[in-house]
């Protein structure tokens, strides 16, 4: 018998957070459900289908951190870490034991969900179609395929376009970088603030004018960009479509 399937799982012993965000998920078509213990999440995994798991770290007397690894023996399905602890160390640990992304409470709902919405289809595209080559794939040591004849060269951090080389300014490539390896994910305009710019205080505008600068650099038509998307509201994405 079919599994019943769910686009996310949340877990988390904070009843009022788990159902208020599943409430909010199911409201815009993205069928989420959630258990509030460890126990309760294994019982769900084995019998139901998930696309992607929201986790708290702290589930009463278990630990997120242990059932990130316990899932991971048997699942490759992404996890997004939501916690309220904010330390270098939890954010490592999460990330390096197999979690695809970590949320700080208090989150905002709308941001989240966009971030959840491009990991499941990204996630679903990739599980129905096991063969698919992806666009950012490696043609050789430091150069990588972003799209049609674009390439991006890490080692001269130069973007190659039809044969041709084009120079990046040092803020233009940290940009580019980030949102490369962040491809598939939005990243909002207070994610590059922080990590790229490092200073919150920047004009959003200056993100839009680097943008834009990019897209001339490396888009068709900057007008009508197929690799760095906008998120209206939100931030931007740097697409991950198949080829």
């Amino acid at each position: 018998m079919d599994l019943e399937s769910y686009k996310v799982l949340m877990i988390d012993d904070d009843e009022m957070i788990a159902t208020a965000t599943s409430e909010y998920f199911n409201m815009f078509g993205v069928k989420t459900s959630y258990v509030t213990s460890y126990a309760d999440a294994v019982a769900f995994l084995e019998k139901h289908d998930v696309s992607l798991l929201l986790l708290d770290i702290n589930l009463g007397e278990r630990s997120g951190f242990e059932l990130c690894r316990k899932i991971r023996e048997n699942y490759d399905l992404p996890i997004f870490f939501i916690s309220a602890r904010t330390s270098d160390d939890d954010v490592l640990l999460a990330l390096n034991i197999g979690g695809d992304d970590y949320i700080k409470k208090p989150y905002t709902l709308s941001i989240l969900l966009a971030k959840v919405k491009a990991a499941v289809a990204r996630y679903d595209r990739i599980r129905d179609n096991p063969h698919t080559v992806r666009n950012f794939q490696q043609i050789e040591e430091g150069v990588v395929k972003l799209i049609d004849e674009v390439y991006l060269n890490t080692n001269i951090r130069k973007i190659i376009a039809d044969g041709r080389e084009i120079t990046l300014k040092a803020l233009e490539y940290k940009l580019l970088y980030y949102l490369f390896t962040n491809r598939g994910k939005v990243v909002s305009k207070d994610d590059l603030l922080r990590d790229v710019w490092e200073d919150e205080h920047i004009n959003e505008g200056t993100i839009a004018v680097h943008i834009r600068h990019l897209r001339e650099k490396i888009e068709a038509d900057p007008k009508e960009p197929q690799l760095i998307k906008t998120v209206w509201g939100v931030g931007y994405m740097m697409e991950e479509a198949a080829l």
